[in-house]
């Protein structure tokens, strides 16, 4: 602004100076008809204060307070910003072309991992000797459970145990440990956990102990169900376990058609009455759309229908399931002897007096026979 202010007023002396020429050369013939050598001479003076003007523009301004510095680092500032903007959209544009190498490369990188390995596998299929996932892996994850026999023990109100289940176990309950741990279990929280969720029971112990086929597998030496007796083998072995429940659903449907054949007498009385009642056929208007329709919509009503009935013999099916387990857990309950506790300790004393009972019966036999011998000889 300042540098356009003081071209300004160079400009105004300067067109003053060449009208003050212009004049002082015709104040001399004033009152003349001018010549040609007055034309050439205001040309020349015109020329002269154009070029007088050009050199007062082109001219570096060198008034009071330095201006031609102040422009000089004004200009040299825009410079600086210009260059610095310039280097910060380069610095943005190679980070972004790096970002975007990275990722390109980290995509390789994992697809030829994926390739190779897949390529592993299938040599190692074809017999070439490869490292595969299964070689490499950690021996702790092939190691299959173990067989292990168990520890049952009373829960009391003086002697609490712990419940991998239910933090606590109930008073007054029997709960159940692998051998030789503290780690325990409600006894009947067990068994309703095998029946709803068999994958769950394992992980309770870190998948170590193949507790299933330890405890509750007929072929096992561990085996509770040997304790329930017959009553506990028709419970778990042949309604639960039959045909994985298919002997339980089996026995419910013959069950409720036997309930529908003895009641077919009534239900056939009470359609009759229903077909031939007067509201029955009030509503012809709004059931008659259905019997007048086509076969693709009766054929969806059937569906639908016979949807129900599946669902609502599903829910009994679940009903009757968790009441014939809760039976089986109250066996169990009764049947599995304790071998911890003082429990434990009173069953053994009662089954050593059983077999010194026994024995004396034994003796006493023995004696008597002796007895008769001795007479027999002495008769003789």
């Amino acid at each position: 602004m300042i540098m356009l202010c003081h071209r300004s007023l160079l400009a105004t002396l300067a067109i003053a100076l060449a009208i003050e020429r212009g004049t002082a050369a015709g104040s001399h013939s004033s009152w003349r008809r001018p010549s040609r050598n007055s034309f050439a001479s205001i040309s020349e003076n015109t020329r002269c204060a154009s070029s007088s003007i050009t050199d007062a523009l082109s001219l570096p301004l060198k008034l009071r307070g330095g201006s031609t510095i102040v422009d000089d680092d004004d200009n040299a500032d825009d410079e600086e910003e210009n260059d610095e903007e310039e280097r910060r959209k380069m610095q943005q544009k190679k980070q972004e072309e790096f970002e975007k190498l990275s990722k390109y490369r980290t995509e390789q990188q994992i697809l030829y991992q994926l390739r190779s390995t897949y390529l592993s596998e299938m040599l190692a299929l074809r017999g070439v000797p490869l490292p595969t996932i299964t070689s490499v892996s950690t021996a702790d994850g092939d190691k299959p459970p173990e067989k292990v026999d168990w520890d049952c023990a009373m829960c009391t109100e003086e002697d609490p145990k712990s419940c991998l289940y239910s933090f606590d176990a109930e008073p007054n309950t029997k709960v159940v440990a692998p051998l030789g741990t503290d780690q325990w279990i409600s006894l009947s929280a067990l068994n309703r956990l095998r029946r709803t969720d068999p994958t769950k029971v394992e992980p309770m112990w870190h998948s170590r102990y193949s507790i299933l086929k330890s405890w509750f597998a007929d072929e096992s030496e561990f085996s509770m169900l040997q304790h329930v007796g017959v009553k506990g083998f028709l419970i778990s072995s042949v309604l639960l376990d039959g045909g994985n429940g298919l002997v339980l659903r089996s026995l419910l449907i013959m069950t409720v058609l036997s309930v529908i054949i003895t009641l077919m007498p009534l239900l056939e009385f009470i359609v009759g009455r229903i077909i031939v009642s007067a509201p029955f056929w009030a509503q012809w208007t709004t059931w008659g759309r259905v019997v007048r329709a086509g076969f693709p919509l009766k054929l969806l009503i059937g569906q639908l229908a016979w949807k129900g009935v599946a669902t609502t013999f599903s829910k009994l099916e679940n009903n009757v399931r968790e009441y014939i387990v809760d039976m089986e857990c109250e066996i169990l309950e009764e049947s599995v002897p304790f071998t911890v506790g003082v429990d434990s300790v009173e069953e053994e004393d009662d089954t050593d007096v059983e077999e010194v009972e026994s024995e004396d019966v034994i003796v006493d036999g023995e004696d008597f026979d002796s007895y008769d011998d001795y007479d027999d000889e002495y008769d003789y």
